[in-house]
């Protein structure tokens, strides 16, 4: 029961920490200061998914979830848990690779747009 709780709890964090990759300008808009988490989580996510790599917390889940006596998954936690839904014969490393590109893209264009606001408002340009 221990080890499942944990692979449930590392999974919950995975689901997160993409969310926030994701999402994470909200919280930049409202707080500057969430741009010292929010940056580095956004990179990350960005070259996990353009180089192909597996997030640490896949195989850390997978391992927990075989110690609780349940089944492993192949393969990443977008493939596994994202690609499954989208697309059930797995998904194709071009998605990856649009995966990578759109979170630095959509990021990027979230930071451009409060930097305008910032620049507007307060009359001197830039970040406060």
């Amino acid at each position: 029961m221990g080890y499942r709780i944990a692979a449930d709890s590392v999974l919950l964090a995975h689901f997160l920490f993409a969310a926030f990759a994701v999402f994470g300008g909200v919280l930049v808009a409202t707080d500057f200061a969430w741009a010292w988490l929010h940056v580095p989580v956004v990179l990350w996510s960005a070259l996990v998914n353009l180089k192909g790599w597996t997030c640490p917390l896949t195989p850390l889940e997978q391992r927990l979830r075989r110690l609780a006596g349940q089944a492993g998954y192949s393969g990443d936690f977008i493939q596994h848990y994202v690609g499954q839904i989208v697309y059930p014969g797995g998904m194709p490393r071009r998605l990856e690779l649009l995966a990578g590109v759109s979170v630095l893209a959509g990021n990027a264009v979230v930071y451009a747009v409060l930097a305008l606001m910032t620049q507007g408002s307060s009359g001197h340009g830039g970040f406060p």
